[in-house]
């Protein structure tokens, strides 16, 4: 298992790829899976603003590409550390991976905010749901 630190600081390392010429808020997370490997992404913003993705979008993306389905924890960080917390958008495609317990840190300041999926998504949209 990585050391929380060190998510922390992969998902600050990765806003600097981050394109932002619109908003200029630079997002940075870090996903990690659950046999130890993490994956990064960064927001990636769009002129048309709909089409722009959200940097848990692009880790756990990537993470979903090389095959992985089981996650054990992400750090979000933005440039501001103003602990941002994933979007509402962003809690649905964890929630379709991760379970209420998921833990969830966003980057604030000096300081590390730390939640549950749950906490952030109370009655996600599920499979089961969908019965």
């Amino acid at each position: 298992m990585t050391d929380r630190q060190d998510l922390i600081e992969a998902a600050r390392e990765i806003q600097t790829e981050a394109h932002v010429p619109y908003s200029e808020y630079r997002v940075g997370a870090a996903i990690e899976t659950e046999d130890g490997e993490v994956y990064t992404g960064c927001n990636i913003e769009n002129a048309n603003y709909s089409n722009s993705l959200h940097a848990e979008e692009v880790a756990i993306g990537k993470a979903i590409a090389d095959g992985h389905r089981d996650f054990s924890r992400i750090v979000v960080s933005s440039s501001r550390r103003d602990g941002v917390t994933p979007c509402g958008m962003c809690r649905q495609t964890l929630a379709e991976f991760c379970g209420e317990e998921f833990p969830v840190f966003c980057d604030a300041d000096g300081e590390v905010e730390a939640y549950t999926l749950g906490e952030l998504l109370p009655a996600a949209i599920s499979e089961e749901t969908l019965e």
